[in-house]
């Protein structure tokens, strides 16, 4: 019995190293329709410089790279995961209300460069090189300076 428990978990870890990291690009119009008017509603003049879709055994995500070097990570879904602005703000209307009102308040010269979601948690990095935590009540948890 414990020779087939290995010999299965040998398997499916073989699947998932053959699977793993298989990125294949992908044109705009093949995303998540979710994930295109995310695009269309919040980066109208950006270019696409890539969009790829990242797949593996259980799930794929897709990025999309624009030519000014934002990125965004979508959910399989198109639900976006990451938005990543590294020489520009990240669109306000992108930034939950309640944390736009927080950094306002507290930081006000900042801007959010980065902001992610994960289970309901928000890591938003700001330019003055802070980083603030929020759960999914939009509470602050955690802020560290980098």
């Amino acid at each position: 019995m414990k020779k087939i428990i290995l010999i299965m978990m040998l398997f499916v870890a073989g699947i998932s190293f053959a699977m793993a990291d298989n990125d294949k690009p992908v044109s705009v119009s093949q995303l998540p329709v979710a994930a295109q008017n995310f695009i269309k509603q919040h980066f109208p003049d950006k270019k696409v410089a890539l969009a790829k879709k990242e797949s593996d055994i259980f799930y794929s995500t897709y990025d999309v790279i624009f030519t000014d070097g934002n990125k965004i990570e979508f959910d399989s879904k198109g639900n976006w995961e990451e938005v990543n602005c590294k020489y520009s703000s990240v669109p306000a209307g992108v930034v939950p209300a309640e944390i736009n009102n927080f950094i306002k308040s507290s930081y006000p010269d900042a801007q959010v460069l980065k902001i992610e979601r994960d289970r309901g948690e928000f890591d938003v990095k700001l330019n003055n090189r802070i980083e603030l935590k929020f759960n999914a009540k939009f509470n602050l948890i955690d802020i560290d300076m980098d």
